[in-house]
């Protein structure tokens, strides 16, 4: 298999995992004998400080003529003063709209090596947490239409969905439900919104087509209790862009470590998906060998199952990652006391290596 990906490293730590998981991405191809050509992608605060802007043409053209895309992350707090519609977020949306991506996949999965960090108590945790998010992810309020009166006094954002972009997100979560516990929740604000009301509309005219999934509806201010009252009743949450970005924030944190939580963007197909962590750019850190690059490595392993359809080669890395927490290698975000004290504790650098070397051992 050959296949082309293209690397946005980003800014902050986003050089840093993506180069982690390229590492693991090149154990990957040595292991099962494919070849990976990458091309670099320049987007968000690198681009602005080099062209005036997030996501030149040129370089979304880049993505587009790929076979998949792997993100690390963008932003950071010297382009703070610049015009919104530069922000290196913008880019984000540029990537998504332009590409036609629009379900965001992201599981939010608390691997058992690392309860102790989960902050809910036993008791609610149980024998683990594995939410699937499905996440609308180029309508609703961030793309509709805004504004702000002339005195500055006044704003606005609007709310808007079709009848067929909230469809397509149904379908991928009725279907990701049937391959998983087969519980479809909905959550909305349906007791106010009229978007919302469509949203429930739209799932009653299709959920006759899925019998085996169970399908409920809830309010997306007791979704949030819920999560962290009761996560485990939840198997797929499908929602809307703004509801989708909150919660799956939410579920990150209680599974432990938003460093290890990975993302998928997938579309109709026409174009290539696009695969993030899900944390931010973490300037602070940035360079310093100390980011978690799990989280991308594990989004290169959605990758794989997802844009190439290479369901043994994304194993293999989810494998090796749980072989590696089984060995008590820590990064500083998820280590205990343990991992700390008995030369375990590692950099961004020696994690992916570990993976890496572990893929390479692994009998096939």
């Amino acid at each position: 298999m050959e296949k082309t990906i293209a690397l946005i490293p980003g800014d902050g730590i986003g050089p840093d995992v993506v180069a982690a998981a390229v590492r693991v991405l090149d154990a990957v191809a040595k292991k099962f004998g494919h070849l990976f050509i990458y091309k670099n992608v320049v987007a968000g605060g690198a681009a602005i400080d080099a062209w005036g802007e997030p996501l030149p043409k040129e370089q979304l053209d880049i993505c587009r003529a790929s076979d998949a895309v792997l993100l690390g992350a963008v932003g950071g707090p010297q382009w703070d003063a610049v015009a919104p519609e530069l922000r290196p977020e913008k880019a984000l949306l540029g990537l998504r709209s332009g590409m036609n991506v629009y379900a965001n996949l992201r599981p939010a999965l608390m691997f058992k090596q690392l309860k102790d960090a989960c902050p809910l108590k036993d008791a609610v945790v149980g024998d683990g947490i594995d939410v699937l998010i499905v996440r609308e992810l180029t309508g609703g309020i961030y793309f509709g239409e805004r504004g702000m009166s002339g005195d500055g006094k006044t704003a606005w954002d609007t709310e808007i969905y079709s009848w067929n972009e909230i469809e397509r997100i149904v379908r991928i979560g009725f279907e990701a439900a049937q391959k998983r516990r087969k519980l479809l929740t909905v959550v909305d604000k349906a007791n106010i919104l009229r978007s919302s009301q469509l949203w429930r509309k739209v799932t009653e005219s299709v959920k006759a087509e899925y019998n085996e999934v169970t399908v409920s509806y809830m309010y997306v201010d007791n979704a949030a209790m819920q999560l962290v009252r009761n996560p485990k009743q939840f198997d797929v949450i499908a929602t809307s862009n703004m509801f989708g970005d909150i919660l799956s924030d939410e579920a990150s944190q209680i599974t432990g470590s938003i460093g290890m939580l990975a993302s998928a963007s997938l579309g109709d197909g026409s174009c290539p998906g696009l695969y993030e962590p899900i944390h931010g750019s973490a300037p602070d850190i940035a360079g310093n060998d100390i980011a978690n690059p799990l989280a991308t490595i594990l989004s290169s392993a959605l990758l794989l199952r997802y844009s190439f359809g290479a369901e043994k080669e994304a194993r293999a890395i989810e494998g090796a990652v749980n072989d590696v927490l089984d060995g008590g290698w820590r990064t500083q975000d998820i280590a205990g006391d343990e991992a700390r004290t008995n030369g375990k504790l590692v950099g961004t650098k020696k994690m992916g290596e570990l993976v890496a070397t572990r893929i390479l051992q692994e009998q096939i």
